[in-house]
């Protein structure tokens, strides 16, 4: 009922005739790591092992690389899985809601908005968000209610209103708000991941679309204690090509010497805590209830499953050269 398992690496047979028609070659297939998640991680630019990653898109998959499964009762209560990697590896991580609670906001404000309206857009959003001074409150992200598409600024709303919090008043406010939540979300994510696996972690490796926004890998920074490593944004595609390389004699060695090419061509972006802040304590984390387990479910027209939001935005994490070069920046604690 089951197909075999496939190494990443190996070879799967040719294009197709009807294909190499429309690229002009029978180019040999070659299996990668998958899901994606599995790419983006070969392309984690990481030299120490002590890290952690996010791969955030939409989706955001929060977790470690470790050598071993974890196979303990704290672990599945703690709702983390175990996914297949490259050579071996496996893939301790947390699906954590990601950045689909800023794109179906800014849907929801589009929707009610005149034409003159609709000209905003994340990235001024984002910049109205960096300039909120005063301390803004946090929700529980992983709340069954901003799973489906529509309007969930209301419901972050309703979100604040059953627990008697007022919720935060203008737009700027309220991305500011999303913002700080995820990163919470994640540094809980990281801190759970480290304690089950009994592993230090020393940096959090972001990739992905999430990589290029400077203010969650501020606040994730802030509220995990550890420097944050952003890049590469195409980490899925460059780990993919890696592993297709490799297979070929392109390149040869191991996890971390394909990962030493990556850090010898993207440096990461480098954010440490701002224990200087301005910005006044950060507010206390909300209570966060057990993980719920999310069945598979059917894709629906406008309703992004989680392998799809994964598929959106997917980063990885750091590597020798680069973690090197970051370090002169960032001293990793």
């Amino acid at each position: 009922m089951l197909p075999t398992l496939v190494e990443p690496g190996a070879g799967r047979g040719v294009l197709s005739r009807e294909v190499a028609d429309v690229v002009g070659r029978a180019l040999p297939v070659t299996a990668v790591g998958s899901h994606d998640t599995a790419s983006a991680v070969v392309a984690v630019p990481a030299t120490d092992r002590d890290v952690a990653y996010v791969s955030c898109g939409t989706w955001g998959l929060v977790g470690l690389e470790l050598d071993a499964p974890v196979l303990t009762e704290d672990a599945r209560l703690a709702g983390f899985t175990h996914e297949g990697g490259v050579d071996g590896r496996v893939r301790f991580l947390h699906n954590v809601m990601g950045l689909w609670l800023l794109s179906e906001s800014i849907r929801s404000w589009d929707r009610s908005a005149t034409a003159a309206q609709q000209s905003s857009t994340l990235q001024s959003l984002l910049a109205a968000a960096a300039e909120v001074t005063e301390p803004v409150p946090v929700f529980d992200v992983d709340d069954a209610r901003f799973l489906a598409p529509g309007d969930l600024p209301a419901r972050i709303a309703d979100w604040f209103a059953e627990r008697g919090q007022p919720a935060p008043s203008s737009r700027p406010a309220l991305v500011r708000s999303i913002v700080e939540s995820l990163a919470q979300a994640f540094a809980d994510a990281v801190a759970t991941a480290s304690r089950l696996a009994g592993r230090p972690v020393r940096a959090i490796h972001v990739v992905g679309g999430g990589a290029q926004n400077t203010l969650l890998c501020q606040a994730l920074a802030d509220r995990s204690g550890l420097p944050v490593l952003a890049g590469p944004v195409e980490a899925t595609a460059i780990g993919n090509v890696l592993v297709q390389a490799r297979a070929h004699g392109l390149v040869s060695g191991d996890l971390e010497s394909l990962r030493a090419v990556v850090a010898d061509s993207f440096l990461p972006s480098a954010t440490r805590p701002d224990r200087w802040s301005t910005r006044g304590p950060a507010p206390a984390a909300p209570p966060r209830r057990a993980p719920r387990a999310r069945p598979l479910q059917a894709s629906r027209p406008g309703r992004p499953t989680p392998s799809a939001r994964r598929r959106a935005d997917d980063r990885g994490p750091a590597h020798p050269r680069q973690e090197a070069n970051a370090a002169r920046r960032v001293r990793l604690h």
